[in-house]
């Protein structure tokens, strides 16, 4: 099986920096469902898919673990002006009408868990069907470290398609660097997931775990890449490295390989507390249950007459083709990681 797995929010959001100058509000909200429904469509037609999966976000159990979490957006939220609050609710509005539409009217599963980001439940998904191949839609790179020969990454805002192998074109060409003109790659999944979980995340507020460590090591001081090497075994190398120690603005000291674990546990999609990866797969088991919605078609119709989405709606067939395939998957009943 093959799933089209929509990181849902991310999507719909991104697709807003499309917009044209001077557009209002409502031609902003019609681009922004039609990039998201488009980029489906154009996936299914591109690769092929047997299901689509819509993920959604709740509040993050990450908040709680650990405070700093995304306290840097409540800053930028703060200083919006009542134009662009007002602006926002549309915007959050629409989204929410879409997603019911998704729910009640396909046969698209709609995960959501309100302790889980999209990216929880995309994980997870993923790590229950094991055996099945899984296209992710978003311009998020964090997905970089679930790719695998079976996960792949689409991304609808630049029309890309991000995989172990390279970065490829919607004809299939590969992403040339416009700096060095070579082939656009990928590093090694796990590389990036370890120097991520070192140097933090400063879009999610999520300190380094050791900050000014150099990327190569001298002759006196270990690098990352000399402590990756060195991982599996935790050898010198390793432990010279997460051993280190140091002391932060308001003179509190820190132990790398704590900082480190810490943020393991908030960057890593395979390392959510073992709970809450219950309750996440619990939440997927009840929502993957095959449905059986009937005129499709004439619902999507419906849909797009709502928010005038004239060119979703003249390729109708199409969109209620994906829309009508409902889940006939089997999952797996461990609780295996994702790689």
């Amino acid at each position: 099986m093959r799933y089209i797995i929509v990181d849902s929010l991310n999507t719909f959001f991104r697709s807003i920096h499309s917009a044209p100058k001077g557009a209002g509000t409502w031609a902003k909200v019609g681009l922004s469902i039609h990039i998201m429904l488009a980029s489906v469509n154009s996936v299914v037609n591109r690769f092929g898919g047997d299901h689509v999966v819509f993920c959604t976000e709740g509040r993050s159990w990450r908040k709680d673990a650990y405070a700093p979490y995304k306290k840097n957006r409540e800053a930028a939220r703060a200083e919006r002006t009542e134009v662009e609050v007002e602006e926002g609710k549309m915007f959050m509005e629409a989204f929410d009408s879409t997603i019911a539409f998704l729910r009640e009217r396909t046969n698209c599963t709609v995960v959501n868990h309100p302790k889980a980001e999209a990216d929880d439940l995309i994980a997870r998904f993923i790590a229950l069907h094991p055996d099945d191949e899984h296209v992710i839609i978003s311009s998020d790179t964090d997905y970089y470290q679930l790719l695998s020969p079976t996960v792949t990454l689409f991304n609808g805002v630049t029309d890309e398609h991000h995989t172990i192998d390279g970065i490829f074109k919607k004809n299939g060409d590969r992403v040339i660097d416009k700096k060095t003109k070579q082939p656009k790659t990928i590093p090694n999944p796990s590389w990036l997931l370890f120097e991520k979980c070192m140097r933090g995340d400063s879009g999610d507020n999520v300190f380094s775990a050791y900050p000014g460590v150099r990327e190569k090591g001298s002759k006196n001081k270990v690098g990352l890449r000399e402590a990756f090497a060195d991982k599996d075994k935790q050898g010198y190398a390793w432990n010279n490295l997460m051993l280190q120690r140091w002391v932060d603005h308001n003179n509190v000291e820190h132990r790398v390989v704590d900082d480190y674990r810490r943020n393991v546990s908030l960057i890593d999609l395979t390392a959510q507390p073992e709970d809450l990866k219950a309750a996440f797969d619990a939440a997927i088991r009840e929502t993957v249950t095959p449905k059986s919605v009937g005129q499709v078609g004439m619902y999507f119709l419906k849909f797009c007459g709502k928010y005038e989405l004239n060119r979703l709606s003249d390729n109708a067939q199409a969109f209620a083709s994906w829309m009508s395939r409902a889940y006939t998957g089997v999952l797996n009943d461990s609780r295996e990681t994702c790689n």
